[in-house]
Formats: structure tokens, sequence, C-alpha cells
């Protein structure tokens, strides 16, 4: 067939004309080394990151509403703002806390909404309607926060000091960090840099209410005269001697001692200067944070800089540009004694992470070619190998054009892909070796008709892949921009990988391979399929035996598709990834004082420093540690009171230890929450997630027409997980009852005697609280140093110093406050949580134990739990009390649901593109039969190794349809060859096995060569356990299989 087919050129297909074209044309050795070229200039520009970038947008909405009760907010600002915002087009959830004080509305827009125009649509939709404000109750006007993945700082360096006499406090080390603020900023490629932790200088005045009143002198006078001390008017200018002279009137105050000179007042004739009423210290605020480095059982006072790189700029280069500034930085403006330590470097895990897929890559190239030269010969490897550097090279810059990064999914894309792109090669110079073997001419003569002869069905088999694996870009939510570079760039390298084999290869191989290569060609290959099939095929008992290795066949699909609903093999999204990082979030009780929470997180620090494979934590009490793209979607950036805290845990290199960040967390879970729950708090450990984050993994949103059945019903459901075997980290999102002074006014009486009532409040507030009057210039610092009026502690204590202070009637007489005003108590109430415009209250919990799946998790609790459940919509039935789960839950539920569209998109696909090359119905069909068998050896791989059944595990399943496919059509299409050159059925069906063993046989083992080399990787085993039982177990069974059930249907038609 092949020597008629280079007799007669023009009877060639598109395969078989361009190998002839570019065979003996000078210009391909020139594109081969353009593709080369192009591929290194994709290396050296994109951008490496560890994580995909996402293209998700989040934004916070403030609205203040000052003195306002949840309730209060909650009807007159929250709803209104509600009704207003979900008009927009592309939000896919808008969340809502009404708190006292005001209201806090999140909105996440769906994901490839583009940042830019999602935050312009937002303020024009709140500009556009201010109208919704309620006017003249004291609401604020809102205030946008935009959010996205590039608010997560990819560097964190702590700053610390050491014992001695050179230590330095969190003042001083507050002042050398916003000194670096400033200087790391000129940085290309950084974006927001901030520090955690810090305690800024203040200019306190600390007034004393006796002195106060001596000397007649009011807290709102006080105040009043030190912002009226410290003005500057604007310059102006004069003309004088034809020349023109700049007048400016006043001066700042500029030290400690200029505020104490200043005179407040007069009293019996006399100046009353600042230091008479109160005492006056340049010192640090009163902490309402701090922060500690932990170094094992030490602790020292420590600050954190968080920097943040620009969109699209290299992780890897930002993180380097800073680092070294840094150290350029070391005894200059950092002083002696200060030591920076690095607490976070995305670059160097992303360098990292990208340097190890790179390597693998080159092991996995490696190893097809030395499997091809095993198996045909060092020339033939040679083609094969310069083929897939230069399909890799092209798909690389394809991969940057498309507008991806080098990141770890990328990455592994590429090494996935390495066993799918390089088919097409192999079958290509297979089957020029095996018409080399044949001798039946000069090699240039036979390479087209060898290329011609399969390229029909090389074509088919690559668009049957594609087919498989794009409808996998398309999957909705979080989950498909994060895994869609492994089915475009797959794609994109099988389409690269078909031109090349059709293109390059044949170039190379006619001035690499000998004319001919005689001898005997798959005579043992012939007599084992002979022995296999004949039974099958010929006598009496031909058709009983088929019917007995159909049922075999059934009975085993059935029994690897029961062993999820027995639990042999465990479902789940993702599995954990082995981290250097894992943080522990602490609630204390409401009320919890600021040392309180601070002497819980130094003890579960010492118990922390046990761990052999901890390497530093850094403790943050009252605000939150440096946030990545879990803590982003968590919203806990906004985490800040006296009663929280985070510990940040960094682990020793993963190749210093022999446990998983994972194992190391769920180790010291229950030992840390001991400590923290024996001082009534509630610590939580959160792990780094391998994919898109939720709220928590175990998510219950309770609704209900009241708030009182809400809560009384969330309450049940947190008993509920409680109880539950193997749920850890519970807690409900709801505030415990915290006892309130409520201060009312006298208003009657206030209005005889003569008293403002807004100068009564305000001093009563400063007074409980403090209050910034003006400012100290002249320090040269990044922020500005507040003048702050604020009573000692021990006056605010019981509110007896408070009581104390005096306003000004207007008869000029001073009254004390203790005479308009009166204690009550109450209880602070809980916030109010809405969720696209519906009340609910949200419980949470995570999954520990063996089986480390939430969904299992869920629906135990569920079981118990008797409450209408939801599982895909928000419940809508007036008056029910329901609940809705949410987390883990909702992103695997939409995940393999998409998942499971595209598989039956890309059967489909494949299906039309079979009955489009073989004009049949039925025969496609038969080429599809292996896909049900690939389950034969993925379930069983995966319960051999113990690995859990997740979204990769699901990929691999679903590229395995168009790898699978492929090797049917090469034995179909060998098939009708040779019975159209008048073979008879039987035999053309043993000899299609025989001839094609090969080639199958070796692009099976290259696609389960690239799939060894990602079997090490925790997100990403489960797509490896697919692709290599998978293949061995499906390609095994189709060699057989496959002509047998050709066979059997078509010789019954005929």
């Amino acid at each position: 067939m092949s020597s008629e087919l280079n007799g007669n050129k023009e009877r060639l297909g598109p395969a078989g004309r361009l190998a002839a074209l570019f065979q003996g044309s000078a210009i391909t050795p020139l594109l081969a080394l353009v593709g080369l070229l192009l591929g290194l200039f994709a290396v050296l520009v994109t951008p490496k990151e560890e994580e995909p970038q996402i293209d998700v947008t989040f934004a916070d909405v403030y609205i203040p509403f000052p003195g306002a009760t949840p309730a209060e907010v909650a009807s007159l600002v929250t709803t209104p703002a509600e009704q207003v915002v979900s008009q927009i087009k592309g939000i896919d959830t808008l969340y809502s806390f009404s708190q006292p004080d005001g209201a806090l509305l999140v909105v996440v827009f769906k994901v490839g909404v583009s940042r830019e125009q999602a935050i312009v649509d937002l303020n024009n939709q709140l500009d556009s309607n201010r109208d919704w404000l309620p006017q003249g109750i004291g609401v604020g006007q809102p205030l946008v926060k935009p959010r996205g993945i590039d608010d997560v700082p990819i560097v964190s360096l702590t700053l610390w000091s050491k014992e001695g006499s050179k230590q330095l406090g969190a003042p001083e080390l507050t002042r050398v960090a916003h000194e670096l603020e400033t200087e790391l900023k000129r940085i290309p490629g950084t974006r927001d840099i901030y520090t955690l932790g810090s305690q800024s200088a203040v200019l306190r005045v600390m007034p004393d209410p006796a002195a106060l009143s001596a000397h007649g002198i009011s807290w709102g006078e006080l105040s009043q005269r030190l912002a009226a001390a410290n003005q500057v008017g604007t310059t102006q200018a004069i003309e004088q001697s034809n020349s023109e002279i700049k007048v400016q009137v006043g001066q700042f105050l500029q030290s400690e001692q200029e505020a104490r000179e200043l005179v407040v007042g007069l009293h019996d004739g006399k100046p009353v200067y600042l230091g008479d009423v109160a005492r006056v210290s340049l010192g640090q605020e009163t902490p309402t944070k701090r922060s500690w480095m932990g170094l094992g059982q030490a602790s020292y006072p420590a600050v954190t800089l968080a920097i943040g790189k620009q969109p699209g700029q290299n992780a890897v280069d930002v993180a380097k540009r800073v680092e070294a500034r840094v150290e350029s930085l070391q005894n200059r403006l950092i002083p002696a004694g200060v030591e920076v330590t690095v607490t976070r470097d995305y670059g160097v895990t992303a360098e990292t992470k990208s340097n190890t897929l790179i390597g693998k890559l080159i092991f996995a190239t490696t190893a097809v070619v030395l499997l091809v030269l095993v198996s045909m010969g060092w020339r033939e490897a040679l083609v094969v190998g310069v083929a897939i550097v230069i399909t890799l090279a092209l798909t690389l810059f394809a991969s940057w054009a498309w507008g991806f990064t080098l990141n770890r999914v990328s990455l592994f894309a590429l090494i996935f892909s390495i066993g799918i792109l390089v088919d097409d090669a192999i079958v290509v110079v297979e089957n020029i070796h095996r018409h080399r073997g044949l001798g039946k001419g000069a090699l240039k003569e036979l390479i087209p008709g060898a290329v011609d002869e399969v390229g029909g069905p090389t074509i088919l088999a690559t668009l049957t892949v594609i087919a498989a694996l794009l409808p996998m870009a398309f999957v909705s939510g979080l989950m498909g921009p994060y895994m869609s570079p492994i089915p475009i760039n797959a794609s994109m390298g099988m389409l690269i990988s078909l031109l090349v084999a059709f293109i390059f290869s044949p170039w190379l191989a006619s001035h690499l391979l000998k004319d001919s290569v005689h001898g005997a060609h798959g005579e043992a290959k012939a007599g084992l399929f002979h022995r296999l099939m004949t039974p099958f095929l010929i006598g009496d008992g031909a058709k009983r035996a088929r019917r007995k290795l159909w049922l075999v066949v059934l009975l085993l699909v059935g029994a690897a598709t029961a062993m999820p609903v027995v639990q042999w093999v465990v479902l789940k999204m993702l599995p954990f990834d082995n981290k250097s990082e894992f943080q522990l979030v602490l609630d204390m009780p409401e009320g919890a004082t600021l040392e309180q929470t601070e002497r819980t997180l130094l003890a579960v620090g010492r118990e922390l420093a046990k761990v052999e494979e901890v390497k530093d934590y850094q403790i943050y009490a009252g605000t939150a540690a440096p946030i990545n793209f879990n803590g982003l979607v968590r919203h806990y950036f906004i985490r800040s009171g006296a009663n929280v805290g985070d510990i940040q845990v960094n682990l020793v290199d993963k190749h210093e230890r022999d446990r998983s960040s994972h194992q190391i967390a769920q180790s010291v879970r229950e030992p840390l929450q001991a400590i923290a729950s024996a001082a009534g708090g509630n610590l939580k450990v959160v792990e780094v997630p391998p994919g898109p984050p939720v709220w928590s993994p175990i998510v219950a949103e309770i609704y209900g027409p009241t708030q009182a059945a809400r809560e009384a019903a969330a309450r049940a459901v947190q008993a509920r997980f409680v109880a539950t075997a193997d749920l850890v980290d519970v807690d409900i999102y709801l505030t415990d009852p915290q006892p309130k002074w409520r201060l009312v006014v006298d208003r009657s009486k206030a209005a005889l005697l003569g008293v403002d009532l807004g100068d009564l409040v305000n001093t009563l507030n400063g007074g409980v609280g403090y209050q910034d009057a003006s400012w100290l210039q002249g320090h040269g610092a990044k922020y500005p140093v507040p003048i702050r009026i604020e009573l000692a502690p021990g006056d605010k204590r019981d509110l007896a110093g408070v009581l104390a202070l005096k306003v000004r009637s207007q008869s000029g007489q001073l009254v004390r406050v203790s005479e308009l005003v009166s204690r009550r108590d109450e209880l602070a109430p809980s916030y109010i949580m809405h969720k696209n415009m519906q009340p609910m209250v949200m419980v949470v919990a995570d999954m520990g134990g063996h089986t480390d799946s939430p969904l299992y998790g869920m629906f135990a609790a569920g079981a118990d739990i008797d409450l209408p459940q939801y599982y895909v919509q928000q419940p809508d039935k007036l008056g029910e009390v329901a609940l809705l789960w949410d987390g883990e839950w909702k992103i695997t539920y939409e995940t393999f649901r998409d998942m499971g569209l595209a598989y039956a998109v890309g059967m489909i696909l494949i299906y039309l593109l079979v009955v489009a090359q073989f004009r049949s119905y039925l025969v496609p069909l038969i080429i599809m039969a292996p896909i049900p068998l690939t389950i034969i050896g993925v379930m069983p791989g995966h319960a051999l190794l113990g690995a859990q059944f997740t979204a990769t595990s699901m990929i691999g399943m679903i590229a395995l349809a168009g790898i699978i496919v492929r090797n049917s059509i090469l034995l179909v299409d060998f098939i009708e060859q040779q019975r159209r050159a008048g073979m008879v059925f039987e035999q053309a069906v043993i000899e299609a096995a025989q001839v094609r063993a090969k080639p199958i046989m070796l692009t099976a083992l290259a696609a389960m060569i690239g799939a060894l080399f990602i079997l090490d990787d925790p997100i990403f085993n489960g797509l490896a356990i697919s692709l290599i039982f998978g293949i061995l177990v499906s390609t095994l069974l189709t060699l057989v299989v496959i002509p047998l059930l050709y066979y059997a249907l078509l010789s019954r038609r005929s």
C-alpha cells in the first residue's frame, strides 16, 4: 500500500503531502530553529509564580452609622445598600455584616470579571444611587476597598531585636519599618507595603480631671485650644521695594516641651499651661496590638513588613530585589541590633517549584527518548527527542502568548502532556521504521507514504484528545481558571506536536535514518496474538468465549465503580499540599483583654516550639498575620480587636523533614487547642488550601424568619458538629454576649442647664477612649504623630475619672458630667449576617481523622440534623428555618458537575469526529468502547496506593478518554486497510493487533512515564494514578477487546 502511495503522490492525504513538501526543503531546519528560539524567549520572559493568576475580584464596602445597633444598621443601611449593589451585572455572591456603628458589604464578583470594570461599575452604582442613604441620622458615605489576588503579600520581613543592651522595643522597630516602607516602595514591581504589629509614636496629653476642674477648663476647651494653637496659615505674598516677600502666619508644635508650655487658659488672671492640667509625654500609643518573633522557647518583640507585587510582575524577580535592597540597608537604615528574618518568600517557593518541575520535564523527556532508543534505535530516538524539544518550546511560547505564567499548574500540564505530545512523533517515526524494515524502496521515497498511512488516524486521534480535554477549560467557578492551563496548554501542545510530526520529523528522519533495515519483523508478536486471539475468532466455541470475555470485563467495570461507594476509594476535592507554613487562628471570649489574648498566644507558641519541624513562628495579638489567598477569601485581614490573634508557623524545608505539613498540622491541633480552651479561647489550625479557598471546608448556613430562630437553630447545628466524630475547628459566626455600659444622657436636665449635647457626647467619647486634637510636626516620620488627649487607665476603669469631667454651660458655669448622665447595664448584640440579601447564621468546621474529606463529615453531621437541608440553592420558603450546605461541598459539586458535563461534551465531540472519519454510526461506538475500561485501572490504582479520588484524578480520567480512543482508531483503521487489501477478516484482526501493538505500547508507556514524574506531588498524584493505571489496564484490554468487538459486531451485520 505504501509503495502504491509513493508511486502516486497525487493520492497522498494532507499528512503525506506535508511530509513530501518539507522533507527536502531548506526552510524546515530554519523553522525548527525559530521554534526553539521562541521557546527560549518564553522561558526568559514568562513571569514565574507558585500558583496560577486567577482574575477574581472582591470589594469591601464600608458604610459608617455611628451609634446604631446591628438591627438598625440592617434595616436602615444594609438592606437598601444590598438592593442597590445587587443590580450590578457580574456579581457572584453578596455578603453583608450589620454590626454596631456600621455595615460591611462584601461583593464577590464572578471569576473572570475584570477588576477595573467591576470596581468602576460598583462605584458608579453607589454614586448614582446616593438617594438611598438615609439623610440626617448620621449615616456616612460608603467607602469602597477593592480586593484581589495581588493584595496577597509575596514577601514578609519580620524585624526583631535580641535581648541585651541594644535590644529595641516595638516603637523603635516600628520607626525602622516605616522608613523601610518608603525605601522598598522604590523597587520596581512592588505594590502595597505595610507594617503589621506596629506601635506608633504619640504625644500623649493625659489630663487630670481634678486639675482641669480646679483651673476652670473643660475637656472640649482643652481640645479646641490645642488644635487652635497648632495652626499655620497659608503662605501669602506682599510687595516691598520692588520685590515679593513671602509671609506665613503661625507655627506648629514641634516638641514635647513646646506642648507642655502651651497656654490653654486663664485662671485668677494667671496663665494656665498644659503641663499644669495634664501629664505630657512623647512615647508609644497605648497598645491595641502586639507581635512577637518566636524562636524556640524564646519570643522577642517584633513588627512585620508585608510586601505585595504589581499584577503581571515576576514574583521571583520582585522578591529577589526586595531582599537585595534590605541586605544593602543593613547597618545603614537598619541599625545594628535589629534582625531581619524573611518569614515569607513566595518568590523562592515559586522559583523552587518552577525549577523542580522544569527538571522533571527534562527527565520525563529523556525517559521517553530512552524508551524509543530501546525499542527502535538511537537514530529514531534522536528524531523523537528533537520533536519533543521543538514541541515543548513552541508550547511554552503559545502558553506565554495566551497569558499564562510559569506556575505549578502550567508546568504540570506540560509534564502530563509529555506522554501525549510525543504520541504523534512516535507513531510517525515507528511507521517509517517499520516501512524501512520491509525494504521496499529508498528512504526518501517511502517516508511520505509511511507518514500518510498513519496520517489520517493520527490527525483524528489528536483531535479526539483535544475534544476530550478542551471542554475542561469551561469549568466555572474558581476551579476553572485554576486548572485551565491543563486543557489549554495540552490542547495547544497537541496541535503543535501534530504539525512537528508531519513537517519536521520526516525531514530529520530522511537525514538521519538509513535506507533500509532487513530482518524478521514481529514474528514473535504474531505468534503471541495468533495464540491469544484465535480461540475468540475461529471455531465452534469462539462466540461463547467472546461472551465470557464480555462478562468478565463488565464485572470488572462494576467492581471498580463500586469502590467509592464502599469507601475503598475516598472522594475529595483536592488533597493537601506539602507546604512550608500553616496558621493558627485564635478567638478569645468577647471582652477578653489584649494581655489575656497575648498570654494565651505565647503559651501556644511555647508548646509549638517543641515540634522539631517548626523553624520559627510569629505571634500577632489584636491583629491578623500577613494574609495569603485563603485569608483574602475568608477576610482574615479585617480581624482586629483585643480578643483575636494569629500565629504564623513556618516549617523547615520539606526535604529536611519526614512529615508533611498536613501531618504536622494534624498532630499539633489537639495539644494546642487544649491550651487555648483552658484560657476560654477557640483555636483553629488553618492550612494553605491546595486549590481555590472557601470560607471553611464545612459550612452550614442557617436561614430563618427571625434572628432568634436562626441563632437557636445554629447553636443546635454547632452542638451536632461538636458531637460528630472527626469534625474539628467548629465555630459559629455569632458573637457571645458581652457586658455593655450605656451612658444615658438626661436631655431635659442638660437643656435646663444650657449644656450643649454635642459637647457632652464628645467629652464622654474622648474620656472613655481618646481624642486626637492635632498633630506634632517636625519629626520627619512617614506617619504623623498625633497629639492625643487620653485619660489615665485608672480613671477609665470604673468611669470615675470620666464622670468627673466637666462641660461648659451657656451661662459659663462648669457642670460635672456625672450630674447629666446615668449608667445602664446592657448586653452587646451580635452582628447580623446576610448572604444574597437573605439573613443567615454560619456554622463552620473542618474534617480531621483518617478520612480527611469534608464531604463525609458533612453528610455524617447532616444525617442527625433535624432541619430541611439544601445543597445547591438558597432556601426560599417564607417562614422556614432551613440549612444550606456550602464550603468545599459547593466547589466540589460545581467542579465535578462541570467536569462531568465537559466529559459528556468530549464524548459527543469524539463520536462526531469518528463518525465523520469512518462514515458509520456503529464503528465509533466500538472505537469508544475502551473508555469505560479505564475505570478498571483508575479506581483499583487509587485503592492500591491509598490515594483519594480528587479533581485532578477526574482530569486524568477525561484525558484518558482521548488517549485510549487513539489506540482504537489505529487498530480499526489498520483492520480496514488490510480488509481493503483483500485479507481475510479474522487474519486482519490478528494482523492489526500484531502490527499496531508496538506504536500503541510505545505511546502508552510514554504517557505512563510522563505521569510517573508527577506521582510524588501531593495534589497532582491523582492525575498521575489515573493515567498510569488507566492506560496500563485499558491499553492491554484494548489490544484484545477492540479488535474482537469490531469483528463480532461487523461479522454479525454481514
